[in-house]
């Protein structure tokens, strides 16, 4: 009865297929107390804005802050985040493009070059996956 069983098993999980939709706790670490908020951006194929159609924000409290986002398609996404001090809701850059106000990204993006979709993805598959991002001041503040 036992091997019968198994093989019964093996077509359910077959017709079930891959989720269809997660949900993703994203921890952005290193917000800064005061005015503002922090924006997090869930990314599916690039970092620009068109490529980051999911956004929410929460008031900078200051340590970190928590979102959950539900009903995220499954697939390969990117974290982007970044603490809007002026509330101008945009990262403010210098002339030559480097961020004025603390942000960062999920995975192994690195601080000393453009950021890029493959180093910061991964892939969401499954309800409950969390992701952190530590936010950082790239250059000192104005």
């Amino acid at each position: 009865m036992r091997a019968a069983f198994l093989p019964g098993l093996a077509v359910l999980a077959a017709l079930a297929g891959p989720a269809r939709a997660a949900g993703l706790e994203v921890i952005v670490e290193g917000s800064e107390p005061g005015p503002g908020e922090v924006y997090v951006t869930l990314c599916q194929g690039g970092l620009t804005e068109a490529a980051c159609p999911i956004g929410r924000s929460v008031p900078a409290r200051g340590g970190a802050e928590r979102l959950v986002f539900t009903g995220v398609p499954a697939g390969v996404w990117a974290v982007a985040a970044f603490q809007d001090e002026n509330g101008n809701g945009r990262l403010d850059r210098t002339g030559l493009g480097l961020p004025l106000e603390p942000y960062g990204f999920s995975g192994a993006v690195g601080r000393r070059a453009r950021p890029d979709f493959a180093s910061a993805s991964f892939d969401l598959r499954e309800p409950g996956a969390a992701v952190r991002v530590r936010l950082a001041r790239p250059l000192p503040r104005r």
